[in-house]
């Protein structure tokens, strides 16, 4: 008997041991495959069989069985083509990660009912919109994290390019430091993070933000700190449009969505307790700016928890082949909603998708909310203008251990690998020499240690005064001094056999605000009208097809100028300059000795000031210089110029009021309107080069600023008053040829002037061509087709009024064309 009892309990665990040894373990992670972002409640199931599951919130399942049930797993998800994973047999333990492709939501079931569900449940996120908007409360706070990683992806053609012998080594380089972790070939060229502490209040509206800890890994750019807080990177949902690529899109939880989108309600699930629906929204028609996607909305308060936007190549974005973006929030302890998390994830292929492109990732996440504090009222105290960011002394200097204690999420090991390869590639010579390469390709610049020369594109150019042209330019760079700059440059022409040039220091004692003291010389052919010019004929492109049968204007002027620049809080800035100008009439001009006998130049003396308001604008800056990225609010400036006799051979005494208002719209779903509103006046007498010159354009590339019907130098007046409108409607008719991306505009450039008899008497003289508007209007109307190939643009522009034409070589119609970066 106890032999027996022996033998069954010998058995019974030996059957245990077995049937332990043969257990099978499967665990899985569903996720989007172009954003990484896990997905919840997915459908994974045997195929062929009942047996499944769901994952979970963070888009994780497990099974345990003694047997695969079935040689394939099927994973499905709304919204996402199925998935087929295929078994393993001869392993027990699998640990995967399921890609999933975005699809099509076109093939989801719609029960019908009484009532459109997903109609309903819009409706009812709309109409809570007001309750669950974080810009409801008075004021809050909060720390923000944010990660940064840019990568560049498509090696092939690189490779190829690469395999010239001068560039093998690069080629070399990216082998070795390609990261294959995520399925495709890249190559990280910057990560960075980035903690602050933000501060909000809403009336009067003031917004702070202290950067505390930022974290760089490849190129580096002062401004850039500035740019990878929350101060210019707030998207929210509940807007009515959300800004893409400076493109307005209309958001899924608009006012008006039901116009534009098509609601499905496709699955209820419980989340700790609480019930959620899942609504998924696709546009109603093609070519319009929305996006496809879906989000969890809460039961009750009709908040949003979860929201995924997807765009794809077929927007109306240049250079752009996929963008996701998620927003996430979470329940705060009052029951008020705020969001927690955000990922965004761009492709973007310059030139095709099988060309080398860019992949950038960005992830926000936001801890420590404080609602309605009075913290956070005496913390926007500090603030010395409306909206301020400081970057708090050694927030760039933290170390490892802060970084490991302090960010919101940790590295995963692929992004700790990137750190590693970013290191590596940065200090590699090869990386080195190419990014000089880049530079110089791009700019024309290089540098030779605390030199600057270039640039290659002035090096050679042409013009019928000068003939040959040819120019150099020697200036510091940033490794000299990054307060201190000289610039200077020599040019000569072989028809003219004269030497021309311009020396130039410029002291930089301050960058935010921005304070500056500038002394110029310069002795060269006068080229354009600045303010209004948009290029300059002293490069390689002056060789651009000029109008026929139009005389080219030659004016030398030699100008040495100080000046001075200070920019006071809430983007008040003052500019004062004293300059001695000296026109030398050259060629189909009103020479000097027209104004008195034997003049051969013409002198005077100014002393101005300019007043600057734009509010809020924002920079990226680099050493010395900086790009204006514009302001929200409409730009004003206005500017007093004296004329002073007997000062340094000046002989004209007047005075000049320049003032001008422009502005940058965005009128969503209708597309962009830029406008510039501008009036002087000149009270005294003076030749023509001190007046107001018309800005004219005597080639067939497009100025913006410039009347493109006018010549140069054809309408002088000394008052006048002008505006310049356009109107960019993003596709507009071109929505029915969706692949062409085309997009339509319209322009309307209006200019009213007048020339009092005394300055007419003064310039109008036998032999010249100068004309006078005498109050009537000069009127072009434009449009055409922008985004031709992604840069091109065609303009077809009329001159409308006055009617009688000044000479027979200009023409009243002509098309123009240009190029045009652009999102």
């Amino acid at each position: 008997m106890n032999f027996i009892l022996k033998f069954l309990i010998l058995l019974i665990g030996l059957t245990t041991c077995t049937v332990t040894f043969s257990q099978k373990t499967l665990r899985g992670l569903v996720k989007d495959a172009h954003s990484d972002e896990a997905i919840a409640f997915a459908s994974v199931t045997f195929k062929g069989t009942s047996m499944g599951a769901i994952t979970d919130s963070v888009g994780r399942f497990a099974f345990s069985v003694n047997d695969w049930p079935s040689d394939t797993l099927v994973i499905s998800y709304v919204g996402y083509e199925t998935y087929f994973l295929t078994m393993d047999h001869a392993k027990n333990d699998m640990d995967v990660t399921i890609p999933m492709q975005r699809g099509t939501t076109d093939d989801v079931v719609i029960v019908k009912s009484k009532i459109d569900k997903g109609l309903w449940l819009w409706k009812k996120v709309v109409e809570h919109k007001p309750q669950n908007n974080r810009y409801k409360f008075d004021n809050f706070s909060y720390e923000l994290y944010n990660k940064l990683e840019v990568d560049l992806k498509n090696f092939k053609s690189l490779q190829k390019i690469t395999r010239f012998k001068p560039l093998r080594p690069i080629n070399d380089l990216i082998n070795q430091n390609i990261d294959t972790s995520e399925g495709i070939k890249i190559l990280p060229t910057y990560l960075t993070e980035a903690i602050s502490n933000y501060y909000y209040q809403k009336k009067p509206m003031k917004r702070r933000e202290e950067i505390i800890g930022a974290n760089t890994n490849g190129i580096k750019n002062e401004s850039m700190v500035k740019f990878l807080g929350g101060m210019d990177q707030v998207i929210n949902v509940y807007n009515n449009f959300i800004n893409v690529f400076n493109k307005e899109f209309i958001s899924p939880i608009s006012d008006n969505g039901d116009f534009y989108y098509k609601y499905t309600v496709a699955d209820t699930q419980y989340i700790s307790g609480e019930r959620y629906y899942h609504l998924l929204f696709r546009p109603r028609r093609k070519g319009m700016n929305t996006f496809e996607g879906d989000c969890w909305v809460h039961f009750g308060s009709f908040a949003v928890q979860k929201m995924n936007l997807v765009l794809d190549k077929s927007a109306d974005v240049n250079f752009m082949e996929r963008f996701s973006y998620i927003q996430e929030y979470t329940r705060l302890a009052d029951s008020n909603w705020f969001v927690s998390r955000e990922k965004l994830v761009v492709d973007v292929a310059p030139v095709g998708d099988k060309t080398p492109g860019i992949i950038g990732r960005k992830t926000s996440t936001y801890r420590n909310i404080i609602i309605n504090d009075s913290s956070v009222v005496a913390r926007l105290k500090l603030n010395k203008e409306l909206e301020e960011i400081v970057t708090v002394p050694g927030a760039q200097q933290k170390d490892n251990t802060y970084w490991e204690s302090a960010r919101h999420e940790e590295l995963s090991t692929t992004e700790k690998n990137i750190v590693k390869m970013i290191d590596t590639i940065m200090n590699a010579p090869v990386y080195q020499k190419l990014t000089k390469q880049l530079e110089f390709m791009g700019t024309g610049y290089f540098d030779v240690g605390n030199v600057r020369l270039g640039s290659a594109y002035n090096w050679f150019s042409g013009n019928a005064w000068e003939g040959f042209r040819m120019r150099f330019d020697v200036a510091s760079n940033k490794h000299f001094n990054k307060k201190f700059m000289y610039h200077t440059y020599l040019a000569y022409g072989f028809s003219d056999k004269k030497l021309k040039g311009m020396g130039e220091l410029f002291f930089l004692p301050k960058k935010d605000p921005r304070q500056y003291w500038a002394l110029t010389y310069k002795n060269d052919l006068d080229f354009g009208q600045r303010y209004y010019g948009e290029i300059s004929s002293d490069n390689i492109f002056s060789f651009a097809v000029r109008k026929p049968g139009v005389p080219m204007k030659f004016m030398n002027l030699a100008e040495g100028s100080f000046e001075f620049f200070n920019e006071l809080p809430n983007g008040f800035s003052v500019k004062a300059t004293a300059a001695n100008k000296t026109y030398t009439p050259l060629a189909n001009l009103l020479p000097a000795d027209a104004f008195g006998e034997g003049l051969k130049r013409l002198t005077t003396t100014e002393l101005s000031v300019r007043l600057r308001f734009a509010f809020l604008e924002k920079f990226l800056e680099s050493t010395f210089y900086r790009a204006s990225l514009g302001s929200p609010y409409p730009i004003v400036e206005a500017t007093y110029t004296k004329g002073v006799s007997g000062v340094l051979n000046s002989r004209y005494n007047y005075s000049k009021i320049l003032a001008s208002v422009s502005d940058y719209i965005k009128t969503p779903p209708f597309g962009i309107i830029n406008y510039q509103l501008y009036a002087g006046k000149t009270f005294g007498t003076a030749p023509y080069m001190f007046l107001d010159v018309a800005p004219g354009n005597e080639m067939y590339y497009y100025n913006k600023y410039a009347f493109n019907t006018m010549i140069r130098y054809q309408y002088v007046h000394d008052q006048f008053a002008g505006i310049n409108y356009e109107h960019n409607i993003g596709n507009g008719i071109f929505k029915l040829i969706p692949k062409s991306k085309f997009r339509q505009f319209y322009t309307i450039k209006a200019l009213w002037g007048s020339l009092s008899d005394a300055n007419k008497a003064l310039n109008f003289q036998p032999g010249h061509s100068f004309l006078s508007l005498d109050g009537k209007t000069y009127l072009e109307l434009g449009t055409g087709v922008d985004n031709i190939l992604r840069v091109l643009r065609v303009d077809f522009i009329w001159r409308v009024l006055p009617g009688e034409q000044p000479a027979s070589s200009i023409k009243n119609f002509g098309v123009f064309g240009s190029l045009r970066f652009n999102f």
